[in-house]
């Protein structure tokens, strides 16, 4: 009888070993997952920031190519100008 009870007593110990390291996974797999969807939100961040600074690169590479080198700034800006009044002019005439 004592042999079976021997076995027994470790059968449980075992068990009560396995059930503790089922709930330290469980818990180590739920911060994991926290873990997880934070770095996920993160990556989705910084991926709006990537995307917006490519816009505003996009911007500048085009607004540098309006206005030209040094010297012809003030030239192009004089030309913008001279558009913009042109457009308000026609925007005027079909208000009429």
């Amino acid at each position: 009888m004592s042999n079976i009870e021997e076995i027994v007593d470790v059968l449980e110990l075992k068990i009560s070993k396995t059930l503790r390291l089922i709930d330290e996974l469980r818990a180590s797999n739920l911060q994991l997952e926290k873990d997880l969807t934070i770095a996920r939100q993160e990556i989705e961040d910084q991926k709006q920031l990537n995307s917006n600074w490519k816009e505003k690169y996009e911007t500048l590479k085009i607004t540098n190519g309006i206005l030209g080198s040094d010297d012809s700034r003030k030239e192009t800006k004089f030309k913008i100008n001279a558009l913009i009044r042109d457009i308000d002019h026609c925007i005027a005439q079909l208000a009429d």
